[in-house]
């Protein structure tokens, strides 16, 4: 990626944050050396780790959003009608505030009415959160390093699932199929544990590592057992006229079917979990 100019280069309390200019590809946003967003493919990114949780559940009314201080989820989420309130708690400011001076198309909902922006950390937030207080929780952080490390602990997926509704989704970024095939495993045998089905879909993304990146689904069981748990396909159909650029309901059940040596070493978790009576789904 070439890069026509440096527009902003700071750190920030938590991270290096640095927004340059490209030749092809719009502004990008950097953080600690990684590319976080560009102005071409942001969409693909944010529509489905926004939209997979979204749709999945039948009528989201309170979201929370961790991380995600471009502000682009926050964008996505507030086109659903249903949703009455939207919290997020972002660590950085200097996030948002970046986000709102270079990315003007990713940062626009942060003054939506039904938005609250709390500037904390998400993994604290969440530990203080009412029982049952949330349809949908999406989690957009960076890698497991620095800031982000907490938010792929067990204990952040247990109080996750503490504060989700009955048949509530939760969504965070999985990180790279080709690179990171250990954490994709570990998050769903053991993250995964507490929900009724835990489940990995897979987003291409052209300028992240190898082109791609996943998001981790989990579902807190229904009140009514004989609900399947699975959010492999959308609840809803997308209401038309949803500004969209890459979500689609085929890309939502798409998104779910992994290669073959993935899913090989995915099922390998299955038994464990099919002995507590949850659901591990791998492949359509």
């Amino acid at each position: 990626m070439q890069v026509k100019k440096v527009l902003h280069h700071e750190r920030t309390k938590f991270q290096d944050l640095m927004v340059f200019e490209s030749t092809s590809w719009g502004n990008v946003l950097i953080l600690d050396g990684v590319i976080q967003l560009t102005e071409r493919d942001e969409m693909s990114y944010q529509e489905m780790l926004a939209h997979l949780p979204m749709f999945a559940h039948e009528r989201p009314k309170q979201v929370l959003i961790i991380g995600g201080g471009d502000g682009g989820i926050l964008r996505e989420v507030c086109k659903h009608s249903c949703v009455e309130k939207v919290t997020m708690c972002e660590i950085d400011a200097g996030v948002v505030e970046a986000s709102k001076r270079f990315f003007p198309s990713v940062s626009t909902a942060f003054s939506h009415p039904k938005a609250e922006l709390i500037i904390g950390d998400g993994v604290g937030f969440a530990e203080k959160a009412e029982d049952a207080s949330f349809d949908v929780i999406v989690v957009d952080s960076s890698d497991p390093v620095g800031p982000a490390e907490k938010l792929f602990s067990k204990e952040f997926y247990a109080n996750a699932h503490r504060i989700l509704r009955p048949g509530g989704v939760l969504c965070t970024q999985g990180e790279c199929l080709w690179v990171h095939a250990d954490l994709i495993e570990g998050m769903l045998k053991e993250n995964g544990q507490p929900f009724a089905c835990a489940e990995y879909a897979s987003i291409q993304v052209p300028t992240y590592p190898s082109g791609q990146i996943g998001a981790f689904l989990g579902r807190k069981a229904f009140s009514s057992a004989a609900r399947e748990p699975t959010c492999r396909t959308p609840s809803r159909e997308v209401p038309e006229g949803m500004e969209l650029r890459y979500y689609t309901e085929d890309m939502h059940s798409a998104a779910f079917a992994l290669p073959a040596f993935l899913k090989r070493r995915l099922e390998s978790a299955a038994p464990a979990r099919a002995a507590k009576k949850r659901c591990l789904h791998w492949q359509p």
